[in-house]
């Protein structure tokens, strides 16, 4: 609940200071006293548009603040939590509204934007007027204050999980029908590629192989020949091998008798040794050199195989077998591809079921809590001048157009005479009765479908008397569920508060300016005030006592 407003600097407000606590309270106070800033002012704290007008004259800045108590099991702390917003007991809003039309906002002093600050004051406060119907213009609204009602909250929640999941299911399959079709056009082609590839049967690093043996194949033949026309001159019919062994021959049978021949007969020797050496090194080379060339043809074959294969998969010859694995990869998921369809195909299915189930039971429900719901709230329509008038929760089945709360469209419709046709109650209604309307319907369901603040804004305009009376009796029943702040000119409302705050207008600096000045009032000057508020100007006696006899009927 709302526990103090602090203003400063708001139109007609330099300084302003308010306590509040459970139950009712009421605002009251003259024409243009003020009461229409300080809920301006209020509603600032509460992420409304902000407005350079609304910064008092001469100050450079206005800044309104509303401290909060949430209950501990308010969902508030999930959106504070959601948006790392640390708190304690107290939950502190504040806006500052600066004189070139910026605005700053701020939870628990630190910085946000004014959306979440929005968020934050939607979930805290609901402000209703006689012309003021948003809380019931959106439907989406309808269905949850039926839901809220009813205790569907789980049911609902519930509905909501399996239209995701039926939702996830569904987008699943359909990624997954789509992606077997797809592979299903290019089965043909793909079990071509993957033969074609399979019946190559690329290696990574091939092409370099292969492309180094050729080269050095092509080499060795050109450097053949010279090896035979040297292998000729060694070992050959030209060959000094022959004179050179007969020379030998002949040097060792003479060496006997000349000691001198013997290094002769080394070194010729030696040379025999050396033409030796050398045959065999230029046969080992020629045998190298060798080569067959149907070999070098294979091996051309297949290097111009693997490029032609490159060339038409637009890869690298080395990608070609990582394409090979891939390729055969994609007609094994296609294979599995099917299997995985029929297994999301039954999933979907299921889900659907279940989706359809629970959202038919809740529909059930949500017509069983409508039924109650009606009842209770036209049993409020008497009091409140409104015996002639029908309220009803319209329920459209959607099954065709499901969604995440299930297969219902929720309207709140009414009758205002009997004999018309019922419409939507924004349509229908006048601005009296609407408010009448909403009175009626935040006492069925305060405890169950409304913030935790409800400030109701002269929704007792135009209707005195026992009407009026009625209107008191109901918001201080709210008030003994939730906290609520009422701006009134109706005495009989005034009474029934357990808080009554004063609004008025007084001269300041020697009567240079005005400012809105707020009093809470005791009994004697309560008095004093609904007195007022039933003579006007001047305050009789009798009204003095009629103020008595509305505080006494009021307990």
């Amino acid at each position: 609940m709302l526990a103090r407003l602090s203003i400063r600097d708001i139109v007609l407000i330099d300084r302003l200071d308010l306590d509040f606590g459970a139950g009712l309270a009421v605002l009251t106070g003259e024409t243009g006293a003020g009461k229409s800033i300080l809920l301006d002012a209020f509603a600032l704290a509460l992420g409304a548009r902000g407005d350079a007008a609304l910064v008092r004259n001469g100050a450079e800045q206005g800044q309104v603040t509303a401290v909060f108590e949430p209950a501990a099991d308010h969902p508030v702390h999930a959106l504070l939590a959601g948006n790392d917003i640390a708190t304690d007991d107290a939950l502190i809003l504040r806006r500052v509204q600066l004189a070139d039309g910026r605005t700053r906002a701020f939870v628990n002093d630190q910085p946000v934007s004014v959306q979440v600050l929005k968020s934050l004051g939607e979930m805290l406060v609901e402000i209703h007027g006689q012309h003021d119907a948003r809380a019931l213009v959106d439907t989406a609204s309808h269905r949850r204050l039926l839901d809220a009602y009813g205790g569907l909250e789980r049911e609902t929640d519930e509905v909501g999980r399996l239209w995701v999941a039926r939702r996830d299911a569904h987008a699943a399959l359909a990624a997954q029908r789509a992606e077997v079709e797809r592979a299903q056009r290019e089965a043909d082609w793909l079990r071509h590629a993957v033969d074609e590839l399979t019946k190559l049967a690329p290696e990574p690093g091939e092409e370099t192989t292969l492309a180094e043996r050729r080269t050095t194949m092509m080499q060795a033949e050109k450097v053949a020949d010279d090896l035979r026309d040297a292998l000729a001159v060694v070992s050959g019919p030209q060959s000094p091998v022959t004179a050179l062994a007969a020379a030998l021959r002949r040097l060792e049978r003479r060496q006997g008798g000349a000691a001198f021949v013997a290094p002769a007969v080394t070194a010729i020797d030696a040379a025999l040794g050396a033409l030796d050496e050398a045959r065999r090194e230029v046969e080992a080379s020629l045998a190298a050199a060798a080569h067959d060339p149907a070999t070098l043809e294979r091996i051309e074959e297949r290097l111009f195989a693997l490029r032609a294969a490159a060339r038409k998969h637009n890869v690298a010859v080395d990608s070609l077998a990582a394409l090979a694995e891939r390729h055969a990869a994609d007609l094994a998921r296609m294979d599995a591809g099917a299997e995985q369809l029929a297994r999301l195909e039954k999933e979907a299915a299921a889900l659907a079921e279940r989706f359809d189930a629970a959202a038919a039971a809740l529909s059930s429900r949500r017509r069983r809590a409508a039924e109650a719901l009606d009842k209770a709230v036209n049993a409020e329509l008497k009091p409140l001048k409104l015996e002639r008038a029908r309220f009803a929760t319209a329920i459209a089945g959607e099954a065709d157009k499901p969604g995440p709360h299930g297969i219902d469209r929720v309207e709140f419709h009414v009758q205002t005479n009997p004999g018309t046709t019922p419409g939507p109650l924004v349509k229908v209604a006048s601005g009296g009765e609407l408010s009448r309307f909403l009175l009626a319907l935040k006492v069925v369901i305060a405890d169950r479908g409304s913030a935790p603040t409800l400030v109701f804004d002269e929704i007792d305009t135009a209707v005195g008397g026992a009407v009026a009376d009625a209107i008191g009796v109901r918001l201080a029943r709210l008030g003994r569920r939730v906290q609520v702040i009422a701006v009134t000119h109706a005495p009989q409302v005034a009474a029934r508060a357990g808080r009554h705050l004063l609004i008025s207008k007084g001269a300041l600096d020697r009567g240079k300016r005005v400012a809105t000045r707020v009093a809470v009032l005791d009994a004697d000057t309560r008095r004093e005030e609904i007195a007022r508020m039933l003579s006007g100007a001047e305050i009789t006696a009798e009204a003095r006592a009629a103020a008595d006899r509305l505080l006494d009927a009021a307990g």
